[in-house]
């Protein structure tokens, strides 16, 4: 048989749980298993700091069987109007958001339709998606520095330097904040500086916010945009984190109403809207005084759980460079080990983490072999979905796994 379709490659994370899978015998998730490597939070109360309960159910009338609208319901871009006006004191309208199926999505629809002559700046470290999303919509992209020495936080005016770039090419910089893998943040004076910088003709920003909430205080970009119709500004949000209902599939762009429309119309033809049952779940899920409450147990319990195996891992000996906001941990390992290693040591006691060379977007798409990446000794842990109590267990065994590794190296503390 003639194969029709090229290959396409799994994201990075996936590879991990396949590899997992394939050592261990059974999928990460399942029972007895330890996932340091994912990317999602709890999906239950957090009762302990005051969090409210979680939507059981939704109504659905014979309306909901008709065909959703291509760019949203209308009172799922109402209520994110009025989350953002309200908690940020912002001015958007409905025609200023879309609705897609997940954060995702929405983030794969602003890079296919980029113009040609927009040179895309992502940092040399980002969630591994951008690298499959960039390559998959040819997108012209270079990277910027994450290093040691800049605490993996370069300066703003790093992602819209013009150094070798004529006067036709303009920029649109890629920023996850807070960042992810290593938590990093832009806030305060340096947020609203990035925002004026991407507000200039020439520029423009997709932020994906998808870790607003695990910050404190919660933190968007969109309470500096100062016109966001005469902007290219692309603010993308989601139900996944924050929210904590991933499964829901509910995510959104905030951008002018002329980039609304395209995407719209894209979606017209491309995704046909997104499911009203979702997205009446969403609704229920932004209602004011329910939001607020999730957001302030969001706020106080991963604050506890970043600081507690912050300093867990600091006790260790592992280099922590991580920031303020997220559900992760940026950790360097001592030199003459590596972070791969250490995955395959994780995966015979039932856990994974996330090397950095799935998060390194200088990597080559192909998997090249012979490509060395500069973060080998780097990982990240997530915290996401680990229950409270888990907290000793989980440090007991990474800390032996850890140790029995450093031992054969034959490496002092």
């Amino acid at each position: 048989m003639t194969q029709f379709l090229s290959h396409v490659p799994p994201m990075g994370i996936y590879e991990t749980l396949y590899a997992f899978r394939d050592t261990f015998g059974s999928f990460m998730g399942t029972k007895g298993t330890h996932p340091w490597s994912q990317g999602f939070p709890l999906t239950t109360p957090l009762e302990k700091f005051g969090g409210p309960e979680l939507p059981g159910s939704v109504e659905v009338t014979f309306e909901d069987r008709f065909y959703p609208k291509a760019w949203g319901h209308p009172k799922l871009r109402n209520s994110i109007v009025d989350y953002y006006n309200s908690r940020y004191g912002s001015n958007i309208a409905s025609e200023n958001v879309m609705i897609f199926a997940g954060g995702r999505p929405g983030i794969f629809t602003v890079m296919a339709f980029l113009k040609k002559h927009i040179k895309v700046r992502i940092g040399n470290i980002e969630w591994p998606a951008y690298l499959d999303i960039m390559t998959q919509t040819n997108s012209d992209y270079e990277t910027v520095p994450f290093t040691k020495e800049n605490n993996f936080h370069p300066d703003n005016e790093e992602y819209f330097g013009r150094n070798n770039l004529d006067d036709e090419t303009a920029i649109l910089s890629i920023i996850s904040n807070p960042q992810n893998p290593s938590g990093q943040t832009r806030s305060g004076e340096e947020l609203r500086e990035l925002i004026e910088i991407a507000e200039k003709p020439s520029n423009g920003i997709l932020l994906d916010e998808a870790y607003e909430m695990f910050h404190s205080p919660s933190v968007s970009g969109i309470e500096f945009v100062k016109d966001i119709d005469s902007s290219n500004i692309f603010l993308s949000g989601a139900c996944t984190k924050g929210l904590q209902s991933p499964g829901i599939r509910i995510g959104w762009i905030i951008a002018s109403r002329t980039n609304i429309e395209i995407m719209s119309n894209f979606s017209s033809f491309g995704m046909g809207g997104v499911s009203h049952l979702s997205q009446h779940y969403a609704v229920k899920l932004l209602e004011a005084t329910r939001v607020e409450k999730a957001r302030k147990a969001i706020e106080k319990h991963y604050s506890w759980q970043r600081e507690r195996y912050g300093n867990a891992f600091k006790e260790m000996g592992l280099g922590v460079y991580t920031g303020n906001g997220g559900f992760y941990h940026w950790l360097e390992l001592p030199e003459g080990m590596t972070s791969d290693e250490l995955n395959k040591r994780l995966f015979k006691r039932g856990a994974a983490i996330l090397c950095a060379f799935d998060c390194d977007m200088a990597r080559p798409h192909s998997k090249d072999p012979n490509y060395k990446t500069p973060y080998e000794r780097f990982f990240r842990f997530s915290f996401g979905p680990l229950l409270p109590e888990s907290f000793e267990s989980d440090i007991k065994l990474f800390h032996e796994v850890y140790e029995a590794y450093k031992n054969e190296m034959g490496i002092k503390n």
